[in-house]
């Protein structure tokens, strides 16, 4: 498992999980029962306590959900982002070669933040700048981001129609695969479009696809999905 530590927002955590902590993810072919009892040994583990993380129901969409504690009502709500407006909801995102990219940010008075599913069409359709905004509107003046393990440019072969409609609408998105095919640099069009608004990016530089402790859908499309996650440390103040 991945592990880093916000500097802008100190008390939070991330971590992107990997194939030693299981598939974390309902709506493949797995035991229910057997993932939320991964889930809950995740959450002892780092630990949150009696804290759970909250889940989205993701649908590659480029739709942002702000969440403030309790957030019993938010537990399958229907986005590919989701904001805590207080830096203390334990979020998540599950990801099998898309990109996971998990958020901190300091405010005036405390710290915010988020996750985000950023697949091929919720980044064509603008999900990073979307979360990023919330970030801005909820206090946000400082902002870190952390792009994990996803399938590389080298590995993510698209159709020529896909490559050039994407090209189309991100420039710099499309490139060439280890196999001279049309190709699509989610983590570096990612990457750019972060930087460009002034956010701080860390990236893991894993490809999901090559390094088998990680899921991947390429590989083997009824896998797992591991998360990305951010906490904050216990007792930890959320205001100054």
């Amino acid at each position: 498992m991945l592990r880093y530590q916000s500097a802008v927002a100190p008390g939070l955590h991330i971590a992107f999980t990997s194939v030693e902590q299981g598939n974390l993810a309902l709506h493949v072919p797995d035991d229910r029962d057997a993932v939320l009892l991964r889930r809950r040994g995740l959450e002892q583990d780092l630990g949150l306590g009696e804290a759970s993380f909250t889940y989205m129901n993701q649908v590659h969409s480029a739709d942002v959900v702000v969440v403030d504690e309790p957030a019993d009502s938010v537990l399958t709500a229907t986005c590919d982002a989701l904001v805590s407006s207080s830096g203390a909801t334990p979020l998540a995102v599950m990801v099998a070669d898309c990109l996971p990219v998990v958020f901190a940010a300091a405010t005036a008075t405390g710290r915010l933040s988020a996750v985000t599913h950023a697949g091929r069409r919720g980044l064509l359709d603008g999900i990073l700048s979307n979360t990023v905004r919330g970030l801005r509107s909820a206090g946000a003046t400082e902002i870190e981001a952390w792009i994990g393990p996803a399938i590389c440019a080298s590995c993510y072969e698209v159709p020529q129609s896909m490559a050039e409609e994407s090209e189309v609408l991100r420039p710099g998105i499309g490139c060439t695969t280890r196999w001279s095919s049309p190709g699509l640099d989610l983590p570096g069009a990612a990457r750019q479009e972060l930087v460009s608004l002034g956010v701080q990016v860390t990236e893991s530089g894993i490809c999901t696809l090559e390094d088998e402790s990680y899921f991947s859908y390429r590989r083997d499309p009824e896998t797992g999905r591991l998360a990305g996650l951010i906490w904050a440390e216990p007792d930890c103040p959320t205001d100054s």
